[in-house]
């Protein structure tokens, strides 16, 4: 589509507010102040977890306890306005969102090959509050356009645990134990694990041993934001 042609299309649509700052943001789902105010993690990284390092070595806390993931891609750091978006996704039902995260992380790169993306799947009742979960919204796109087939039912979350966010960092360990049950044979497969933020990685650990408990070769997270310790 010639350029002149798709902006004579947008001249007869209606524009839209951006969805974080209300100003006019076009046919898109941001300004372009606001995608371009969205930070990027950038690197170096713990090839593991993620975390900030100095030379993108393997960081202190993955040295002394080696997490039972493989590696952890991320795009974003977890802060304004990243947490505005999300939010927008995960409490105001604004679905798509999770297109323009999927977007944003393909445009990033993938992180490497895998045989199946499975996003990190809510507990019945959380999924009843919430109505969908978002882990699974983001990871949509990103199998279509990947070719990877996507697993969403046959991982399941079977302990309702309080919200890791309103736990300190130390207790998120033993929030997720036994949190997940794992219903399929992965043995040999590269799994990549689909969510959208990372903080202590608590919870994507936990998911990680259980998806190896049953075979799987490797884990790797692909998530849309690393939150950093303060």
């Amino acid at each position: 589509m010639s350029g002149a042609l798709r902006g004579a299309l947008r001249s007869l649509l209606p524009a839209q507010d951006c969805l974080l700052c209300d100003d006019d943001a076009g046919d898109a789902l941001l300004c372009e102040s606001c995608r371009t105010a969205l930070p990027i993690l950038g690197k170096p990284c713990c090839p593991s977890c993620a975390m900030p390092t100095p030379g993108g070595e393997l960081c202190g806390r993955c040295l002394s306890h080696r997490p039972r993931f493989d590696a952890t891609s991320a795009l974003w750091r977890y802060a304004y306005p990243v947490d505005q978006l999300i939010h927008a996704l995960k409490f105001s039902h604004r679905l798509p969102v999770a297109n323009f995260i999927g977007a944003a992380m393909l445009a990033a790169g993938t992180p490497g090959p895998g045989d199946l993306l499975i996003p990190v799947p809510l507990s019945r009742q959380r999924l009843r509050q919430r109505g969908f979960n978002q882990a699974l919204e983001v990871a949509r796109p990103l199998a279509r356009a990947l070719g990877i087939p996507l697993s969403f039912d046959t991982c399941l979350r079977v302990v309702d645990t309080p919200p890791q966010s309103a736990l300190p960092w130390k207790e998120r360990q033993r929030n997720v134990r036994h949190a997940f049950e794992c219903r399929a044979d992965l043995t040999g497969k590269h799994v990549v694990v689909v969510d959208d933020v990372m903080t202590t990685g608590a919870t994507l650990d936990e998911f990680a041993r259980v998806l190896k408990n049953h075979g799987a070769a490797t884990v790797t997270n692909w998530v849309c934001a690393r939150a950093l310790k303060p």
